[in-house]
């Protein structure tokens, strides 16, 4: 678990801040014909039920060799060897938005006992998803989520609402309270992406807003190239800019280094989301002053737990059912099947050396 630094937002009646890559080119990594109807499980939950040993449990995230998703899916990886199961790791190269289908079909065929998925288009995996339940294997969506009507379970970082309000005030926050904005984002059809700048954008209209302008959503395809050749052409396009929020920290890191070594530096602001390990060296040559994240480890724990419990029957995923998740304690299942892992936290110069991740 994240250690205790200074929490990114203030929990709130409204919301608690609880709410972050193609075919057949992919890769795998082991450790060790009908659509469903989309519909959840009726069988009754039973609490006390053991947790079965020797479970296959398969994770799919957006792509495979992002830093972000590599620690995701460690995470993952050690609570299914807890938990005495399989661990299968597989995935495509880039997150286009058919990238998955062809994974999920193989793990069917291969009969894993849990899928968990970050999906990178919330419909286009759907049609596999429920061919996967209907073959009673478990689906748990974690990230990124696919339509509640093909998945079984979804762990979010946060809230969507928690998020969208946190990039918004990092924005006014970094801009001075006033200017033009810009936003970095993964892929068009990204559901948590989305998502958060939607809410967002909802924050821009309110008063303490008011002398911020956002001027672009630009998409670097959480690519590591392209994400820079976008950050560039944002202050070609708008030498005025006062700030790039990125939501993808392939892009903030991407947006990070072309500053850092550009006549911007200082005069431009990077802030989002993160990881420590990448962002480090931009925050302490200031080219950051600050940005977020929750540890995406938990996410990819948080994951595997669930989907275990969900398979030996200690839940169904129906609201208000509890299951414990190891060392990150014990959890319940909010509406439409969302599990919230917990508080984001923000890193600045005083305390990004107290994380490793």
């Amino acid at each position: 678990m994240l250690r205790s630094p200074r929490t990114l937002l203030s929990v709130t009646s409204a919301a608690l801040l609880v709410a972050g890559l193609t075919a057949c080119g992919g890769t795998t990594k082991d450790s060790n014909t009908n659509t469903g109807s989309g519909t959840q499980a009726s069988a009754a939950a039973d609490p006390n039920a053991a947790i079965k040993e020797g479970l296959k449990i398969a994770f799919l995230p957006k792509q495979l060799n992002n830093p972000y998703s590599d620690v995701e899916t460690g995470g993952g990886k050690v609570a299914v060897e807890e938990l005495k199961g399989e661990y299968k790791l597989v995935g495509p190269n880039d997150a286009s938005a058919s990238s998955q289908v062809s994974y999920i079909n193989t793990l069917i065929q291969q009969q894993q006992d849990v899928i968990v998925v970050a999906a990178n288009d919330p419909n286009a995996v759907c049609p596999s998803l429920n061919q996967a339940r209907a073959a009673k294997i478990k689906v748990i969506t974690f990230d990124s989520d696919a339509s509640k009507d093909c998945r079984d379970a979804f762990i979010n970082q946060a809230t969507t609402e928690g998020i969208g309000q946190s990039l918004a005030k990092m924005a006014l926050e970094q801009a001075g309270g006033e200017g033009e904005i810009a936003v970095l984002s993964a892929t068009p059809n990204a559901t948590n992406q989305n998502s958060w700048i939607e809410v967002m954008k909802e924050e821009l209209k309110k008063p303490e807003y008011a002398k911020l302008k956002l001027v672009k959503v630009a998409y670097g395809n959480d690519d590591d190239q392209k994400s820079f050749q976008e950050a560039q052409g944002l202050l070609q396009s708008y030498p005025n800019l006062k700030a790039i929020v990125a939501p993808t920290t392939v892009g903030i890191a991407a947006a990070a280094r072309y500053i850092s070594s550009s006549s911007y530096k200082g005069k431009v602001a990077v802030t989002g989301l993160g990881l420590p390990n990448q962002m480090r060296e931009y925050v302490k040559d200031d080219t950051v002053k600050t940005f977020a994240l929750w540890n995406p480890a938990d996410i990819g724990y948080l994951a595997a737990f669930a989907g275990a419990a969900m398979a030996s029957g200690q839940i169904t995923g129906a609201q208000g059912e509890k299951f414990k998740a190891g060392k990150l304690g014990e959890y319940t299942i909010g509406a439409d099947g969302e599990i919230v892992l917990g508080p984001p936290t923000e890193f600045t110069k005083e305390n990004i050396d107290q994380f490793n991740f």
